[in-house]
């Protein structure tokens, strides 16, 4: 089953986060399948600190992909920030 969830990238006490569509049997910061966007949760500017490709998760999730708690939760944050329903 095809997931998207976050890869964790950065260094010690400063992580940066891939939003990710990877099969669930890959570990979390191994194989993806496609990079849809970041999250930067150390990040000052609220504009800069998530950038994601929303028609890319939309595909995925037509084509059976399952959320993460944490990403839908991101991506519920961009939806709200940039205006998108």
């Amino acid at each position: 089953m095809v997931k998207i969830r976050l890869a964790r990238y950065g260094n010690k006490k400063r992580p940066f986060y891939k939003i990710v569509a990877a099969d669930n049997r890959f570990a979390r910061d191994g194989r993806f399948i496609e990079r849809l966007g970041y999250f930067n949760p150390l990040s000052q500017d609220s504009n800069t600190s998530i950038k994601l490709n929303i028609n890319r998760i939309i595909y995925w999730q037509k084509n059976g992909a399952q959320l993460s708690d944490r990403s839908k939760k991101i991506i519920k944050l961009f939806k709200k920030n940039k205006g998108i329903s």
